[in-house]
Formats: C-alpha cells, structure tokens, sequence
C-alpha cells in the first residue's frame, strides 16, 4: 500500500470527544497490515534522514505502537517515556500543559547514554507538549534529539512553536 493511501486510512469524528472538536482517528491505520506497513516503512525514512540515529524514544501511549515497529525496522533499540507513576527506575521527571492542568512524563534511568543520537517518535503532534517534554527527558539524560517523527501534525493547534529549533517530520498535517 502507498503512504497516501494508508493516510486516507485515518477517520475523521465529528463532535467527539466534544462538539465542534474534529477527532482524527488513526486506529483505523493501525489495524490495517499495508497500512501500518506504509507508516512504519515512512517513518524510518524520515528517522534516517536526519543523519545517524542510536535509539528511538517513543511517547506513551500510541507512541509505543509507532516507535517500536520503526526501532525494529532500522535495528535500533526503544526507550519508552512513561507517563509518570509507570517506571519502576525513573532516570528523570518532565512536566507538560494540558488543557485543563499539568502532567508528568518520565525516562527510565542509565538507559540513553551520554551522546547518543535519539530520535523521538509518537503517533500526534498537537500542542506539543508532550514531544517537548521527551525531548527535555533526553536531553536531561545527555543524549542529542535528532528529530521528531509523528505520524500526524494538527496544525492549527501550533505544537512547532513548542519544538523551536527542532526538526519535525510530520507524515501528514491537518
């Protein structure tokens, strides 16, 4: 399957989870094998393009799903950033907006080592939080972000303006 089509995969939900809101759906992405293939086989290509990488970091929770299958596409290892509460050895503690509050996001400890290249991949870029978040984590352990590789980037919401300086690679922005 072609990247385009496995994009046109993602289901637009009016009204959900409140009205006015457009709700881009990617499970129907994930569920189908050509589809899923297509994402995963970009991805890498987009982690390969900014230069050499040692590690993925992928974002809990859809993040996982994403940044498991590009690590094992390129023969990498995947360093999972937990939501915080989740790790049973935390290496450091970021904190992020959300819309009605704050969260925690945490890196387990000793596993990025000083220097190395990391790239950082979740499944949707909105206000960027999140991702700046992770990039924090990794920097904090001593390691270089290389990019950021989302399947889907929702534009109006301006999560760049979170990640100056960074490059993102978005699959598709709405």
């Amino acid at each position: 399957m072609e990247l385009n089509q496995a994009l046109a995969l993602i289901r637009r939900v009016p009204d959900f989870p409140e009205p006015g809101v457009l709700f881009q759906d990617i499970t129907p992405v994930l569920g189908d094998p050509g589809g899923f293939k297509a994402v995963i086989d970009a991805m890498a290509s987009e982690v390969g393009s900014d230069g050499p990488v040692d590690a993925i970091v992928a974002i809990d929770a859809r993040g996982f799903f994403f940044g498991a299958a590009v690590a094992y596409s390129l023969g990498l290892g995947v360093v999972p950033v937990r939501k915080a509460g989740k790790l049973p050895a935390v290496g450091g503690k970021a904190t992020y907006s959300l819309e009605y509050g704050t969260a925690e996001l945490e890196i387990p400890s000793d596993v990025i080592k000083p220097g190395q290249r990391v790239a950082v991949i979740d499944d949707v870029l909105a206000t960027g939080g999140t991702a700046n978040a992770a990039c924090e984590l990794v920097e904090l352990a001593k390691g270089e972000v290389a990019g950021i590789t989302v399947l889907l980037e929702i534009g109006a919401l301006g999560g760049r303006s979170r990640l100056v300086g960074r490059k993102v690679h978005p699959l598709l922005t709405v």
